[in-house]
């Protein structure tokens, strides 16, 4: 039996086993979706628990936690796809690249995907863990203009609703703060620009993470190796740190595994929706766990921005229900 087959008969094993009988009944549509759901709740609640974690591992800062997390991630990412028999097929993706401008245009969005990273694991302990939430409730918003600018989509009238809220919201926050915070900045700014370029490209979430984790290894060995030698000697010394490390790893690749899956399973309205959760929880964590500063008068602002979600929300309901509805037309048609 060829390890990809051994990885496929496990895993369908523990799906039978974890999962609930009514996400292994019904349909083969009906098994999808619901797998789907499962697979999204559990990749949001993934990583609002990366979210707090960098604050159980103290003495390290959230930069050195970042460092660690993205070895421990490239260990464990060349690990499983070594064992699932899938390394060989993503090198392959990366071998048909030719060109000079080929391998430029496939590297140039890895900074972005880099520095997210780090932001996430270094905002939760410096005191920006609201403001990065922020900047995830706001991404979804952000894709929405992007769409609209660069591929010349049509907003609906919740859509426009939806940025309209969003804008006065953000603009409100800036007059009450006579500044706009960087971390939320950063988030919905950037991020849309790695998916976008990702998907022109035409390369796969795991292929990109695998060539950003393998692009920043020898770098992050480097720093440790040069400049934080006694950060290396005290993690090498410490069981309990080297277990939260590489516990921080698996976690990581599950999360953005699940994540993934879940996108590939759902609709995309229905995933769009579902990805509210993470921001919602990575909100509630910064607020309750880790208490950073959540003033009252910010209610107005972002409960503006609330508003704009809500209308997005609304906005993929509508649309799945007109989804549902067109093959019950065709079906009558044809009768």
């Amino acid at each position: 039996m060829s390890m990809q087959m051994l990885s496929n008969t496990v895993t369908t094993s523990l799906t039978r086993w974890l999962l609930p009988s009514v996400l292994t009944t019904g349909n083969t549509q009906q098994r999808t979706l619901m797998l789907g759901v499962s697979f999204a709740i559990l990749s949001n609640i993934l990583f609002g628990v990366l979210y707090a974690y960098s604050s159980f591992l103290s003495p390290l800062s959230g930069t050195q936690v970042f460092i660690w997390r993205m070895l421990s991630m490239w260990a464990v990412l060349v690990g499983y796809l070594s064992i699932s028999g899938r390394l060989g097929m993503h090198i392959d993706k990366l071998r048909a690249l030719r060109s000079v401008k080929q391998w430029a245009w496939l590297l140039l969005p890895t900074p972005i995907f880099l520095s997210q990273l780090w932001l996430f694991m270094w905002a939760p302990v410096n005191g920006q863990g609201v403001q990065t939430a922020m900047g995830y409730f706001l991404f979804p918003l952000m894709m929405v203009v992007f769409g609209c600018l660069l591929f010349g989509e049509k907003l609906s009238r919740l859509q426009w609703l939806a940025v309209a809220f969003a804008a006065v919201g953000v603009f409100s926050e800036i007059i009450r703060t006579q500044s706009v915070s960087w971390a939320t900045l950063w988030v919905c700014g950037t991020y849309p620009i790695y998916y976008i370029m990702r998907r022109l490209q035409g390369i796969g979430a795991i292929t990109g993470m695998l060539v950003d984790l393998s692009l920043f290894a020898p770098f992050a060995l480097g720093y440790l190796y040069f400049f934080a030698p006694s950060n290396l000697a005290m993690v090498a010394g410490s069981g309990f740190l080297l277990m939260m490390l590489a516990g921080l790893g698996i976690l990581s690749i599950l999360a953005m595994k699940t994540n993934i899956d879940a996108s590939q399973m759902l609709p995309v309205n229905v995933y769009g929706m579902m990805s509210y959760i993470e921001p919602a929880l990575l909100f509630i964590l910064a607020v309750t766990v880790l208490g950073n500063p959540f003033e009252s008068a910010m209610i107005y602002s972002y409960g503006l921005i609330w508003l704009g979600i809500a209308c997005l929300i609304a906005h993929g309901i509508k649309q799945l229900r007109a989804r549902k509805s067109v093959p019950l037309a065709v079906k009558g048609q044809v009768a």
